[in-house]
């Protein structure tokens, strides 16, 4: 976390591969490595004129010599069309088969589901990935939903005789486990187009509702959001209570902090891409819960890793769907100072200006290490206009990013925050709607932190936790 102007960051990485500290421009050179550099080529000049050669008039000869001209004529064009109805199938079959455009794609089987036979009661893909996907939770009440393959559209669910089993059952099918369900409660009754859950086999039936059938709210994180709220901070300040902010984690790596991560189940990290890609080895990683310094860290054991995803897209030199995910050995013990964030559920949205929280152990000076101390400040989202303009990022920002901080510069995540939460509290509860990425420089004038957008990552971390 950085509050003075001086500070240079590019893309969150280790402090010793950083330059000395100097305004960033993008076109400069010694520019970092990982803030993506765009060389644009100068096209060739096109020819709008064409010019041709006069020809000489012919006489009309006999009809014989006029089949002898039009038979080149006739192969000719029966060759282009068999080239345009070739490209034609070659398209069709990119399109249709290959991007799965009119149905939804199995997973690395590469099988191609129609869109009917998408969660129909029905396993078709070889891996189940057309019934994994067939529930979600919606709003900030968490109301439980499937997918009709019917109408194609989501759907409250309702039961006659709902427990906490199925609760459980269905959370599994989104991809928590089942130790992770929090609570279900009756949301309201009436008149809605809805599922109803057959409890014998789970096939889901279209209906509508009556009195005696309930939608549901499903938590399937157990208590997330929830945190020990003080008075907020402006400016990249010192987190002085435990529990403050019990979702942030501290990765490290051979004894020393890395990158920030934060907890969404007791199994479950989210962090950067770009942590993890060069160190994708889940032993060479420790997971430090529930800390506000790093010389408790130190003393302590902290959390082994069994496995390591990062998104298969991540492309470092432009920074591109930086998310990562980390599974843990063994869950963590959830307690006041050790529990999730809330995953921004379908149908959560929030946009700019609206007010949120950097926490982490980045650099508060420049060339310097990771904060002793847990940091934390307040920023603003910045429309993805305003940060594509040219004055900011130029275009570089892409629907997988979300910019925060603050235009004026001042406040800002710096090296070491890599990784860490960007959270937004709506309804009394803390949502995570970013990971900390990459930026140019710390708090500088037009060059918030860019954060990765974990909304538009959604369907990818649930499909990850299923496996």
């Amino acid at each position: 976390m950085y509050n003075n102007l001086s500070h240079i960051n590019h893309g969150f990485q280790d402090e010793e591969s950083r330059p000395l500290p100097q305004a960033p421009s993008w076109g400069s050179v010694g520019v970092y490595p990982t803030v993506p550099q765009y060389a644009f080529s100068q096209p060739m000049p096109i020819n709008t004129h064409h010019t041709a050669t006069a020809g000489h008039p012919h006489p009309i000869s006999a009809h014989r010599g006029t089949r002898k001209s039009r038979c080149p004529c006739i192969t000719v064009a029966l060759i282009v069309v068999l080239i345009i109805l070739g490209v034609a199938a070659v398209l069709v079959w990119y399109f249709v088969f290959e991007k799965c455009m009119l149905g939804f794609m199995c997973g690395d089987s590469r099988t191609c589901l129609s869109s009917s036979n998408w969660c129909d009661g029905h396993h078709d893909c070889p891996g189940g990935e057309d019934k994994a996907t067939c529930f979600r939770l919606y709003g900030s009440n968490f109301l439980l939903q499937s997918f009709s393959s019917k109408d194609q559209t989501w759907k409250p669910m309702c039961s006659d005789r709902w427990d906490n089993n199925i609760g459980k059952t269905i959370c599994e099918h989104i991809g928590y486990s089942r130790l992770c369900l929090f609570e279900s409660e009756i949301v309201t009754t009436g008149n809605y187009i809805f599922f109803f859950l057959n409890l014998q086999c789970f096939p889901l039936i279209f209906g509508f509702s009556s009195a005696f059938r309930f939608r549901f709210s499903l938590c399937c994180a157990l208590d997330c959001g929830r945190s020990g709220d003080g008075t907020r901070i402006v400016g990249g300040q010192t987190v002085t209570t435990r529990g403050r902010w019990p979702w942030q984690v501290s990765l490290h790596v051979a004894g020393s902090h890395q990158c920030g991560g934060s907890i969404i189940t007791p199994s479950w990290i989210i962090t950067a891409a770009h942590c993890v890609q060069t160190l994708s080895l889940p032993s060479q990683w420790t997971v430090y819960a529930g800390y506000l310094t790093l010389t408790e860290m130190y003393a302590a054991s902290g959390s082994p890793v069994s496995r390591i995803i990062y998104h298969p897209g991540f492309d470092s030199k432009t920074n591109n769907n930086d998310i990562a995910l980390m599974k843990l050995l063994t869950p963590l013990k959830m307690s006041t100072n050790v529990g999730p964030v809330c995953l921004p559920n379908a149908g959560v949205n929030f946009a700019a200006p609206r007010q949120c929280s950097i926490t982490g152990w980045g650099a508060v000076r420049s060339g310097g290490p990771a904060s002793e101390q847990l940091q934390e400040a307040t920023v603003s989202l910045i429309d993805r206009s305003i940060c594509n303009s040219r004055q900011v990022y130029n275009g570089h920002i892409t629907d997988n990013m979300i910019c925060a901080g603050k235009l004026e510069g001042g406040v800002d995540s710096c090296q070491g925050d890599s990784g860490g939460p960007l959270v937004i509290k709506e309804t009394s509860l803390w949502w995570l709607i970013g990971d900390t990425s990459w930026g140019e420089g710390c708090a500088f004038r037009n060059k918030p932190g860019v954060y990765g957008n974990v909304t538009y990552f959604l369907k990818w971390i649930y499909e990850q936790m299923q496996v």
